[in-house]
This record gives C-alpha cells, structure tokens and sequence, in this order.
C-alpha cells in the first residue's frame, strides 16, 4: 500500500513538473491587444514620430455583398458533353471578397460615361478618343434577319436604367474598375470633408487633367493642395501630431480608403455563384448540385416558374403569352429574379460575365490552388530625371484598339504613367519553356523571349482614306483562337440554353471584342471577418 502511495505521489509530481516547464507560460491566443513596440513605443502616441492610421472597421461598399473565402471543388460535376475537358474539377482555396451585388446596370455606365464626357469633353482634339473609346457598341444588338429596336433604345433610354449593360468588351470593363476606384474614394473623402462639397458645382473644378484620381492622393500630389481640408485629413488618418513634417511622412495613404474594384477573377466568380457557404452542416458542404436542377421554384409564388433568365429551347426565350416561363425575351431588370444564399442576383442567366483570367484550357492547380488566377501583369509607375511621377498629359494618351476600330484609353490625363515590368500571362501554358521546343534542353533566351506556343491569329489594323481604323484578316493559317487576349467568360445568359448556367462552365471571348449577351460585375478585396476558426 506504501508503495502504491509513493508511486502516486512520484506520479503526480512528475506531471508538475512537466506542466510548470513545458506548459506554463502558454498563452490563449485570439489575436493581438494592447501592442507595444520592441522600441518601447505605443501605437500612434501623439508624442512620437510613427503613425500606423485607424483600423478601420470593414464594411461593404453600396451595392457590394461579403463573401466569406474558404476550400471548395472547382469545376464540373456532370457529363461533359461537349467534351471540351476545360473544366474537370479541381480543389481551390479561395480568400474572402466582396462581390457586386447585380452586374453592373446601364444607369452606372452612363454615370462613367457621362463624367468622361464632362471632365474629358470630345470637342477637345486631345481628349476626341476618350469619350468614345467607352462607349458600348450598341450595334450588338443588330441581327441581319431579325428586327431589333435596342440598337438605339437599350443604353439611353431610363425604361432600361437598371438592365446590365452590355456591349462592353474586357478592355472597357476593365477601365470602368480603375475609374470607379477612383470615384468611390472621390465620395468617401467629400462625406469626411476632406474634399469640398461644391467639388463638382465648382466649375473649376474637373477640367481634364486636374481631376481627382488616388494616384495623386496618395502621392500628396501638389494638384490637390488647393482642395483638401488638412485639418480633417489629419483627423480621418488617426495622426496625432502638431509636427507637419512628421506628418507628411506618416500619411498612410491607404487608411480608410476604398478597397480598389476590379474584375472577379474566374475562381472568385464561381465560388461566389455556389454561395456554399450557406450549403453545409457544420464543416462540410451537402454535396454541389448542378444548377440545370434547381431552375424552377418548388413553393410559395415562385413555384413551378423559372427563377432565371435563359433560353428554354428553339424560338423560345419567354414562354407562350399568359403563361411565360420566364417573362423575359431579353435581358431583365438585374433584381428580377430571386439572388442566391448570398443575396447575389444574376448568376445564372440574364447575361454571361467578363472575369479577370486569360483563358487556357487547363487550370494549373499544381502551380496555384490559393486565389488561382492567370493574367498577372506587373506595372510599375514611372518617374522623371528629377525623380518625380511622370503623368500622363493631354497630348501623351496611349490607347489599345478595339476590334471595331475605336480606341480605348489605358490611362486619363493626370493619372500616373505606368510600363510593364512582368508579363505573366502565358507563364506555364504558352510561354517557351511549356512548349515541346524546350524539351530538347534549349533554354530560354533572347532569341525565344517573345515565344508563344499558341498559333492564334496576329491582328493588324490600317487607317482608311476617311481615318477609320480598320482590323485586317490575317492572312496566314491558324490553328487556335487561344492567345493571351482572350478572357474567361462566366455564366449563362438569355440567349444560352441550361447547359451553360452551371457554374462550372468556362468558355473565352476576346477582349477586344463585345457582345449583346455578356456584361460584367465588379469585385473587390477583403479581410476575413470574424476571429478565426469556427466552431464545427
């Protein structure tokens, strides 16, 4: 029994000592409170010479929905019927976002269009491309054997205020996301007082290039200095401080920003279209449907109708008069039809959507299954001798060429020249070292820089006797419509039969080019909200 005790005793003392060295000092964790600098300084102490800014507490922008990141199948869950293997699944992590809400409707584009108009007027030889560089095609419309009036009625007319837009290629969707950037913060700054209220009733104001954009905000641009209030951009910021040097130095021109928009990329697109989130019990999702089964509402209302906008069949895209399948010959109001688990609407009819990615036939999960995306382009700002930012000025416009001959810009007057620095479009699929020729040990060198495995076709314009721009047939046999300009496009849309409304279906369009079925919407970047792991 003496023994049995003593052993009991050794035992336990034995497990304190090991609690007292090995876990003693282990802390809950749970995210970092009350910080203090390894220099001895607190955050932002008005007594020294660092300011970190506000945190800033995260929230959607208007008309933008949170979508929680996380791990999900990417890809098809059913037949290939088409047998174009461009989808087969694939296990993705994606990093939480915002998504827009609708695609992006007339009544918004109307809104870039017009302040393009206004600050960049058209009567200006200078600015002449500008304006109509962004202007849908609305000749999209045109069939030659069908009559169509919304060649001159679909963009302009307010009956259509909140239809998506369409007749909008990649390249203009693209600078719509940088314009609205820039239009966005424009507000918030006015709402804080940092920019005056009669900033736009103010005829001096927005005369080509002395227009608000974030590369001079964030630059401390001398342009601005006339229009911010320092006093409240102090306080916006969260410096503390009386010292004006200090506080040039410490303005953190991202502190309370609006999160830039840009276009979803492909990946972003589809998990936001699952909305699986909502799909689950407790860590694992019930199981990914296709959305060709879950067309028709099955209770209330909306039992036994279509609750997207597609094409039932030939000649039938709405149904028999007083009894339609889904009421729209066309496209439809953005909100018509119920949003998904998310409060997202449009996913899976009404128009086809633009994503961020140049589009291959393979996702390359073995080189990225984090945020995958394929279109990397690095851009660096570019300085003069003296070392100040180069701006783009009136008669220094570069534009990139549309296939119907207009030009659209690549950056506004008063906004920060860029060049390229990396061009990543083609890395692993398409550049010299996927290609057959590298595996006969050649490395990659001068001679094969500009290498592309894809034998797609090269475009060429010319300048008619009246200045039109005109796009030439290439003249040399090709192979592929695969090059590094053409974009993933999403989703189905009125013209489209079920097939193409699953998510996971990808087809590519160039980027040059536009269509009366596909629009775009617009995302943006965010931190995960709530703290950390959940429970399961």
């Amino acid at each position: 029994m003496k023994k049995l005790k003593s052993f009991f005793l050794i035992t336990l003392s034995a497990a304190f000592m090991l609690t007292s060295c090995g876990g003693g000092n282990s802390k809950k964790g749970g995210g970092t409170k009350r910080f203090t600098s390894k220099t001895g300084w607190k955050p932002n102490d008005q007594k020294g010479w660092f300011f970190t800014g506000k945190q800033q507490k995260q929230k959607g922008w208007p008309g933008m929905v949170y979508v929680e990141g996380g791990t999900f199948t990417m890809g098809l869950v059913k037949d290939d019927v088409m047998h174009d293997w461009n989808n087969t699944p694939h296990r993705m992590q994606v990093s939480s976002f915002f998504m827009g809400e609708t695609e992006i409707t007339n009544y918004e584009y109307r809104e870039y269009v017009t302040w393009l108009k206004f600050v960049f007027p058209p009567s200006d030889p200078n600015y002449k491309d500008i304006y109509t560089g962004a202007l849908p095609d609305t000749l999209v419309w045109n069939n030659k054997l069908s009559r169509n009036d919304f060649a001159e009625t679909y963009f302009r007319s307010p009956e259509y205020d909140y239809y998506p837009v369409v007749g909008v290629t990649w390249l203009q969707a693209s600078r719509y996301c940088d314009w609205l950037t820039d239009r966005a913060n424009e507000k918030a700054l006015m709402d804080k007082g940092v920019l005056p209220k009669d900033y736009y009733t103010n005829e001096s104001n927005n005369q080509g290039g002395n227009a608000f954009n974030l590369d001079k905000y964030k630059a401390n641009d001398a342009d601005l200095d006339g229009l911010l209030d320092k006093n409240k951009l102090q306080k916006s910021t969260g410096i503390k401080t009386t010292n004006t040097r200090i506080a040039a130095a410490n303005r953190n021109a991202s502190a309370g920003l609006v999160e830039k928009f840009r276009l979803p990329t492909e990946v972003e697109w589809e998990f936001a279209a699952l909305g699986q989130q909502k799909n689950r019990v407790y860590n694992l999702t019930k199981g990914k449907e296709p959305e060709v089964d879950k067309l028709k509402g099955t209770k209330g209302r909306n039992k036994g109708m279509y609750l997207e906008n597609f094409k039932m069949g030939a000649g039938d895209y709405s149904g028999v008069p007083g009894w339609k399948n889904d009421g729209a010959p066309t496209t439809s109001d953005v909100k018509q039809f119920p949003s998904n688990d998310l409060g997202i609407y449009g996913m899976f009819g009404n128009v086809a959507e633009w994503t961020a990615d140049v589009y291959r036939p393979i996702i390359d999960e073995e080189a990225s299954d984090f945020n995958y995306y394929r279109g990397n382009v690095t851009r660096s700002t570019e300085k003069n001798a003296d070392g100040t930012y180069k701006k783009v000025e009136d008669n220094t416009v570069k534009y990139d060429t549309l296939a119907d001959g207009r030009l659209v810009y690549k950056g506004l007057p008063g906004q920060y020249a860029r060049e390229v620095t990396s061009d990543d479009r083609n890395f692993r699929d398409g550049d010299f070292q996927s290609s057959l020729d590298a595996g006969y040990g050649r490395e990659q060198d001068s001679t094969n820089a500009d290498y592309n495995m894809y034998n797609a076709n090269r475009k060429k314009f010319i300048v008619d006797a009246k200045g039109r721009v005109i796009l030439q047939k290439d003249p040399v046999s090709r192979t592929t419509r695969i090059s590094d300009e053409v974009r993933v496009v999403k989703g189905g849309s009125w013209l489209d039969t079920a097939y193409w409304l699953d998510p996971g279906q990808r087809r590519f369009k160039d980027e040059t080019r536009a269509f009366g079925w596909i629009g775009f919407r617009v995302a943006q970047d965010a931190k995960s909200q709530g703290k950390g792991r959940t429970k399961r």
